[in-house]
């Protein structure tokens, strides 16, 4: 995508660009309405187009949020992050004086799932008055921003995902070692390609992240870090990025296949109060 310009889409949707290959603000939807199936292909064309879709003043309710989240597929139920009381796939992301922001990584939600998500919903409740911004980046453009021999070493390599920062805060919260054993049954560490192929748009992106990946399995430990190190830094460059400055009322939906995000912790003690809904996934090819 390169043109910035405001267009009206068939659905009758103005979508504004932040930028020329990811972020969109899209204009002229009522998210507490029913969708038509014309608007939902409208919407699911223009996140495969922007990579993640921005939405103003929308103060929906749990039940819509829900609703325009199964629009595009079954819904996850985390096993580790605190949910709204009485509805299990909504998860309830509160930083406050108590509790200071921490997804300050960048990540792709739930790779360490062999399913990892499509994509998540996030709707802001209350956001801090300057701050907390979430930044998003191109995975695509990460990959092909590559020079062609660090493309050609992880051609076809897999990488290995783990829960490792949910164990530690489990341990930290006191869960005995048998309960958290248990979770390590329920979900074994999992290898993704460091290359997926996107299952809709055939496009290869980028596909490790500092929050969950390990290694990357054939290589011994020291050449996998250096090479990871490298990796990961593909995320931090501006040209692949876009970031969305919060209101209450806003919205974010994003492919989890083809970006990553990073929320700006720089708020504290101010309250940063969401509600994120996730759309289950596909195996990683």
């Amino acid at each position: 995508m390169s043109n910035l310009a405001r267009r009206i889409d068939s659905a009758g949707l103005e979508i504004a660009p932040l930028t020329p290959e990811i972020g969109a603000e899209l204009h002229g939807l009522d998210l507490s309405q029913p969708l038509s199936p014309p608007t939902i292909a409208a919407l699911r064309a223009a996140m495969l187009d922007w990579k993640v879709l921005f939405f103003r003043d929308q103060h929906i309710t749990t039940e819509q949020h829900l609703d325009f989240a199964r629009a595009f597929g079954g819904l996850e139920v985390h096993p580790f992050a605190p949910h709204k009381p009485g509805y299990p796939e909504v998860l309830a992301i509160t930083h406050d004086r108590e509790s200071r922001g921490r997804e300050n990584t960048w990540h792709s939600d739930v790779t360490w799932r062999a399913e990892p998500s499509l994509g998540s919903i996030l709707h802001a409740l209350e956001v801090p008055p300057v701050g907390g911004d979430t930044l998003f980046a191109d995975m695509y453009l990460a990959y092909e921003g590559l020079s062609e021999a660090v493309k050609a070493k992880i051609e076809g390599r897999l990488a290995v995902h783990d829960f490792g920062h949910f164990r530690a805060r489990m341990r930290k919260s006191g869960k005995t070692e048998a309960e958290i054993e248990a979770f390590n049954q329920t979900y074994p560490m999992v290898e993704h390609p460091v290359v997926r192929t996107h299952p809709e748009t055939g496009r290869k992106a980028l596909y490790v992240n500092a929050a969950f990946t390990l290694h990357i399995v054939g290589l011994d430990k020291a050449e996998s870090d250096t090479l990871l190190k490298h990796l990961y830094a593909q995320a931090a460059i501006p040209e692949y990025q876009c970031r969305f400055r919060w209101a209450a009322g806003s919205i974010a939906f994003w492919d989890n296949r083809a970006s990553q995000h990073y929320a700006v912790s720089d708020y504290w003690p101010a309250v940063r109060r969401m509600e994120r809904v996730t759309i289950i996934g596909d195996r990683p090819r």
